[in-house]
């Protein structure tokens, strides 16, 4: 089975290619730590927004800036290797910045998805970037019960 994690370079080339065929690419990105319910419909829902679904996968060392030194706790290969069994999602690529910005700004993508937990400063940096080529923005609301922290400290009090 090829691989779904793609360099930055083949992800441009294969969107270039994609949308001279018509396709909609929709993006959309974070750790996926822990892979629980909540990402899945939120990959399913982004999916259903296009025909095309790359995520864009924060990589160890972005993981560990953003959510600090004991993160993540899956490597970013075991993280893409998840994703990749997933029917929803078409392609990977890993990124090291803080913010996805720089692959939006290659990828151009026609609709760029963001589940529940966000920072606010940083979605209006990826709403204004899409403008700039008419790609839109779409948020779903955050699945209460279901975050990667809440399940790593409801791990560590069981005490297994």
């Amino acid at each position: 089975m090829p691989s779904k994690l793609k360099s930055l370079e083949e992800i441009s080339q294969i969107s270039k290619t994609l949308k001279q065929k018509g396709k909609t690419i929709v993006t959309t990105n974070g750790s996926f730590d822990i892979l629980h319910p909540a990402h899945i419909n939120l990959l399913e829902k982004a999916k259903f927004e296009g025909d095309i679904l790359i995520v864009l996968l924060n990589s160890d060392i972005s993981v560990k800036k953003l959510k600090g030194p004991s993160r993540p706790i899956q490597n970013e290969n075991d993280r893409s290797i998840m994703l990749s069994a997933l029917e929803s999602v078409d392609y990977i690529t890993i990124f090291n910045d803080d913010t996805p910005l720089n692959l939006l700004e290659n990828i151009q993508p026609h609709i760029h998805v963001k589940g529940g937990s966000f920072i606010p400063e940083r979605i209006k940096e990826e709403q204004f970037l899409l403008k700039k080529w008419d790609g839109k923005f779409k948020n779903f609301p955050f699945e209460e019960g279901y975050s990667t922290t809440s399940i790593i400290e409801k791990i560590l009090k069981s005490k297994i």
